[in-house]
């Protein structure tokens, strides 16, 4: 078991390597720098840190009870870093779309811990990469790491409530945390862009250009998120019971 860990986390930092020094343009991903008046980009730095804060606590307290957690929380973090670095420009908004990672990261590490590794993973992309930005940072980290982990957490869970297949809850898990991303987006450009002109009109108008795109790469990241669970349960369950989730038997 950890030689297969050790193998996957050399393959992760090597694809990782591998897209740090791959030359591409730097498109803005997630809210780009300069995008929110400092004002708005300080007004959700303050609950990102909390939830943040809180994460931080619970990684070393977690951690100092098992220190087999650590390789998990290694492999998600990647896990995550991958998944959302490959944008899609969205017109018109200033950003742009990709899948989030962060929704099936709250399944193998808990939305706590999983907003660490998803904020790390935005600092690295603005650090290295410049994709979304310092500014921006806390935006991007709530609207991803924090509502994006959360809403997938909760949906897998409730769909497990309604006995729903394992498959099914996974899905429900990538597909709503993603959108869920995708809204607060919207809502952080349109409250802080909309001026003298109409809050819900602007954030309709954001969250129909976001849809263009963010429709399907959601689909997509449901279906890959349940396939990703249906395989663990399957090969490695004990994962999955780091964070106290006993999944339904695969149908």
């Amino acid at each position: 078991m950890r030689g297969k860990v050790r193998y996957y986390l050399l393959t992760a930092a090597i694809l990782a390597m591998c897209i740090l020094l791959y030359p591409r343009p730097a498109y803005a991903m997630h809210i780009a720098e300069g995008i929110l008046p400092a004002e708005w980009a300080l007004i959700w730095f303050i609950p990102a840190l909390i939830f943040l804060g809180i994460g931080l606590y619970i990684i070393k307290k977690k951690t100092a009870e098992n220190r087999a957690l650590l390789p998990l929380l290694g492999l998600t973090g990647a896990l995550i870093f991958l998944i959302s670095v490959f944008p899609i420009p969205v017109p018109i908004a200033g950003t742009s779309s990709h899948p989030c990672g962060t929704p099936l990261g709250a399944l193998l590490a808990g939305p706590f811990m999983t907003v660490v590794l998803g904020g790390i993973a935005l600092l690295l992309q603005a650090l290295f990469l410049g994709d979304g930005g310092f500014s921006t940072w806390g935006a991007n980290m709530f609207a991803m790491a924090v509502v994006g982990s959360f809403a997938g957490f909760g949906s897998f869970v409730l769909f497990k409530k309604l006995k729903a297949p394992l498959f099914l809850c996974g899905f429900a898990a990538g597909l709503l945390g993603d959108w869920a991303t995708y809204l607060t987006t919207s809502f952080q450009l349109a409250s802080a862009t909309h001026g003298s002109g109409s809050l819900a009109g602007m954030f309709g108008a954001t969250t129909a250009a976001f849809a263009i795109t963010q429709v399907p790469i959601g689909i997509l990241e449901g279906i890959f998120t349940g396939g990703v669970v249906v395989l663990l349960q399957q090969r490695r369950p004990q994962i999955l019971q780091f964070v106290l989730i006993t999944p339904n038997k695969p149908d």
